[in-house]
């Protein structure tokens, strides 16, 4: 990056900087975790020696620290997909059910939400459509930070909810369905073709909330892609264009999602594995009543508190999902 010249052109440095930035985030926590254990060993040798209590107290706490942070840095190890480290668009679709599957996909937004906060990630809502009486009917979400697609890979798939609908005069006992899809968030230096041609645009006014601006003009934009029959839509910006240039984002990150599916199958094909494909399309449970209990139907991993899960505490289900499949997970 000092070399003469580097500067000159933007766009390169720009790329160059992000790998920098990239590669970075895997050496130094490395060399730091390394220093750390070259540490600790030396100071271990030294208290063979000589006695101290009050220091060997210190080393034992800190050598206990070390098996979180070694756990920490053996999940990075498995986010070394091509396109673990970029952004994520999350949409939530409910199944059959009416007002009780729409509640259930609102129920994941909010899930999903918390957990980016968690993890200080952006959360942006692209692209939202309410239900008639509660609930949503799809949502699709803008969620920005590292690795943010690496961790959320692992929600693909459709959720069940078994609870006491609040929905039900009588109370009775219901079970519920939401699909969630993950896409990476594509890089506008990944060229993906689309052609004019290709596409229907349609604008229309907005539904969420905006005030009188939303109502009295359309600002909000569909986009149908035609040769694949794959339909976007952004109302979260004021203006026309910019809902346009947002919607064409979230168009090419599920174009570009759509080929890394169609290479997967054929890899598949070719290696004739089906293990993934016998989990089958349910991924997860969630059980309110008679008990509460979230099971992962992948790793088996079991959680009693469900609370906890929908407030957003999704990562042992995650890590336990990476260590399984690691870089199978696509």
């Amino acid at each position: 990056m000092a070399e003469p010249g580097f500067w000159e052109d933007q766009e390169a440095a720009r790329v160059t900087i992000a790998r920098v930035k990239e590669l970075k985030g895997w050496v130094e926590p490395f060399d730091a975790l390394s220093r750390k254990v070259a540490d600790l060993a030396e100071l271990g040798a030294l208290l063979e020696l000589e006695q101290d209590p009050q220091l060997e107290a210190e080393w034992q706490q800190e050598v206990a620290t070390l098996d979180t942070e070694l756990e920490r840095l053996e999940l990075r190890t498995m986010l070394r997909g091509p396109d673990d480290v970029r952004d994520a668009l999350l949409t939530i679709h409910p199944g059959a059910g009416g007002t009780e599957s729409q509640d259930w996909a609102e129920m994941l937004m909010r899930m999903y939400s918390r957990w980016a906060e968690r993890h200080g990630y952006e959360v942006a809502v692209l692209d939202l459509l309410p239900g008639e009486e509660a609930g949503i009917k799809s949502v699709t979400l803008e969620i920005k930070g590292e690795y943010a697609y690496g961790y959320l890979k692992a929600e693909k798939g459709v959720h069940r909810l078994v609870r006491i609908s609040p929905f039900d005069a009588q109370s009775r006992r219901h079970t519920s369905f939401a699909s969630v899809f993950v896409y990476p968030l594509v890089d506008d230096d990944i060229e993906i073709e689309i052609e004019e041609k290709d596409l229907r645009i349609d604008v229309y006014r907005s539904s969420g909330a905006g005030g009188q601006h939303v109502n009295k003009t359309s600002s909000a934009v569909r986009i149908t892609h035609l040769p694949t029959g794959i339909v976007v839509a952004c109302q979260n910006e004021r203006s026309q264009f910019q809902n346009k240039a947002t919607a064409m984002k979230m168009l090419k990150a599920a174009l570009y999602q759509r080929e890394l599916e169609r290479r997967e199958e054929e890899r598949a094909k070719l290696e004739s594995e089906k293990a993934d494909i016998a989990w089958g399309n349910q991924i997860r449970s969630y059980v309110f009543q008679p008990y509460t209990l979230v099971t992962d139907h992948r790793t088996e991993l079991k959680i009693g508190d469900i609370q906890r899960v929908m407030n957003g505490d999704i990562d042992p289900f995650i890590e336990a999902y990476l260590k399984e499949f690691g870089a199978r997970a696509t």
